[in-house]
């Protein structure tokens, strides 16, 4: 079955379009004829390598770069040749990007200032702002005094009191530690929700991606490769970057699916969908049951992966959650010999990158 990306949604609905819009830098292209429309009040993520092209993009939005070619709306209106304080968008970068010298409610309030709001509103408006980011107790304190996730969080209150129809964050969360980088991770979440504003998050990280977004724009050499939910990103990859891409994956070739599976296309089966056991073949025709020896294990705490070469000398990856008591031996060692077995609609086809790239637009 061929999951294809959705149908684009009807004008009123679209928050951001970009409509054949290709950026060149010299001789390089850093995006190539890319169209995307962005829903009103979803959370819409960028993910993709270094150099995919997909900061670009969101540059773009913001009016930070100019377009080579193509054209931006939002919510309707074409901005493309607009500045940047002409578009009702604001940005969350990395960096923070806070002022050093001022307090944490007058770096809040700094873009009320600009627009010379009056100071009663102000003062009412950054209350709610930095009560909104849990931060209210902190607002005499200087940004030197917080820590890297309070920092983060006020760049948040800063951008989201002036009411942008849509937010621009540039990987927010890059330089907080894991620990930290999933609390924020849940707090951002529920902040977007709270306020409906149309979230568009740009990360290399496919963890936070599958956990933040509504949708996910999987971004490969300035085009877009898939555009989907999370899950459908996930488990049904639609192009063999996406599938190595969006975590570990067994990407059976042509030759290879065709013999297990009796496809002339490559598939992607997930390790966690791959089952271990004594080396004893299935007979249940729904299965593929291939004979095999471990030969190495990565102890990953929740659970552990397991590389298996099988005796045609194909070479695939298993998980099992480590759900055991603790102090129990997992059962599984290297050189033992085992049984790896999956459903066979477990097995995802995997289409050709050019078939999807001309269907990519959300």
């Amino acid at each position: 079955m061929t999951h294809t990306t959705s149908a684009a949604p009807a004008e009123s609905e679209t928050a951001v379009s970009l409509r054949d819009v290709t950026k060149s830098f010299g001789d390089l292209t850093a995006v190539d004829g890319l169209n995307i429309d962005i829903r009103r009040g979803e959370f819409f993520s960028m993910l993709g390598p270094s150099g995919s092209g997909k900061t670009t993009v969101l540059r773009m939005i913001a009016g930070f770069e100019e377009v080579t070619s193509g054209s931006i709306l939002l919510h309707g209106t074409d901005v493309t040749r607009a500045a940047p304080f002409d578009r009702e968008v604001n940005t969350v970068f990395q960096d923070y990007a806070l002022f050093p010298h001022l307090t944490i409610a007058e770096n809040v309030a700094y873009g009320l200032r600009v627009r010379k709001v009056a100071k009663e509103t102000r003062t009412r408006l950054v209350g709610e702002a930095l009560e909104q980011v849990q931060l209210g107790h902190l607002a005499e304190r200087r940004p030197s005094q917080l820590s890297g996730g309070q920092r983060q969080r006020i760049a948040l209150a800063r951008a989201l009191i002036l009411r942008p129809k849509v937010l621009l964050l540039d990987e927010p969360l890059g330089a907080l530690d894991k620990q930290l980088r999933e609390q924020m991770q849940i707090e951002l979440k529920q902040i977007q929700r709270e306020v409906g504003i149309t979230f568009v998050f740009v990360t290399h990280d496919q963890e936070e991606a599958l956990t933040l977004s509504d949708r996910v724009a999987v971004f490969n050499g300035g085009k877009i490769e898939q555009v989907a939910s999370p899950r459908e990103v996930y488990e049904f990859p639609q192009t063999e970057f996406v599938a190595r891409f969006l975590g570990v994956t067994n990407l059976l070739s042509a030759p290879v699916s065709r013999d297990l599976l009796g496809s002339e296309l490559a598939h992607s089966v997930r390790p966690e969908r791959l089952q271990l056991s004594a080396p004893a073949p299935s007979t249940d025709p729904d299965v593929v049951s291939l004979r095999g020896v471990v030969v190495e294990t990565v102890y990953a705490g929740a659970h552990t992966r397991y590389l298996i070469e099988t005796e045609s000398g194909l070479r695939l990856m298993a998980e099992r959650q480590n759900a055991h008591a603790p102090r129990v031996d997992a059962g599984i060692a290297r050189n033992d010999a085992v049984s790896v077995e999956f459903r066979r609609d477990h097995a995802t086809a995997v289409p050709g990158t050019e078939e999807v790239r001309a269907a990519a637009v959300a």
